[in-house]
């Protein structure tokens, strides 16, 4: 009887974990199936889009693509949405833009953020997991934007670029919503332009720090949109000089 005495009072134990992540996900789907209901006052506004905007595809490299790594995400459908934006962008004749993040060897270019972080040797320079994944070779006419850190305006020529070609609404798709999406979301805003992230061309290792990180982004920085309604918008756009 002991041992079976001992696997109850184990399982008891675990009863108040489960409940909390039972609660957890059940407040995390009525978060993201009215996301602004009963928040906070003044929150949640919308922005006017703007009429030159410009798409970025942040870090979609083989890293994320293979299961061995870890940064895996498993991102597939987010990047076959991500792809159908560029053409949308491409056929509007609009500015396009990848990331990605090449470290020296040794990462002491990434400083604590690459001491912080060991999945991010997988980005030293000539490493294969820091390359384009099939079907997102970019064009000659785009823009290649190398960093080192989370957002893609932290260190490089990125606003100085979309300022010299009058940009005045980025278009955000990529890997990971929490982390490089988030960052660059919020130094887009902080730049004075408008942020569209499309939510269905993110992806993140979970779907809950994905969910949680588009209410905030939608709540306090910028437009979260579904890749359909800014295909659509891109359609509407008139051509620009």
């Amino acid at each position: 009887m002991v041992p079976v005495r001992r696997e109850l009072w184990l399982f008891i134990g675990k009863i108040p974990v489960m409940l909390a992540q039972i609660m957890a996900a059940q407040s995390r789907k009525a978060l993201m199936s009215n996301p602004l209901k009963d928040f906070a006052p003044g929150f949640g506004g919308n922005i006017s889009l703007g009429q030159r905007p410009a798409l970025v595809l942040i870090d979609f490299v083989q890293g994320y693509f293979e299961p061995s790594d870890p940064l895996f995400a498993d991102p597939a459908a987010v990047l076959d949405r991500a792809l159908a934006v560029r053409t949308a962008a491409r056929n509007a004749g609009l500015p396009v833009f990848y990331t990605n993040v090449i470290y020296h060897r040794g990462g002491g270019d990434g400083g604590t953020f690459y001491a912080k972080l060991d999945a991010l040797s997988a980005f030293t320079k000539d490493n294969p997991m820091g390359a384009w994944p099939d079907g997102l070779i970019p064009r000659e006419d785009e823009f290649v934007i190398s960093k080192q850190y989370p957002s893609a305006f932290f260190g490089t020529s990125f606003m100085s670029t979309l300022t010299f070609l009058k940009v005045d609404t980025l278009i955000i798709t990529g890997l990971t919503t929490s982390g490089c999406v988030r960052a660059t979301a919020v130094d887009a805003v902080s730049s004075g332009l408008i942020p569209i992230v499309v939510e269905d061309a993110c992806g993140d290792r979970d779907k809950a720090p994905h969910d949680a990180n588009l209410f905030d982004i939608k709540a306090k920085y910028g437009e979260v949109m579904g890749s359909a309604d800014v295909i659509s918008y891109l359609g509407s756009l008139e051509p620009t000089p």
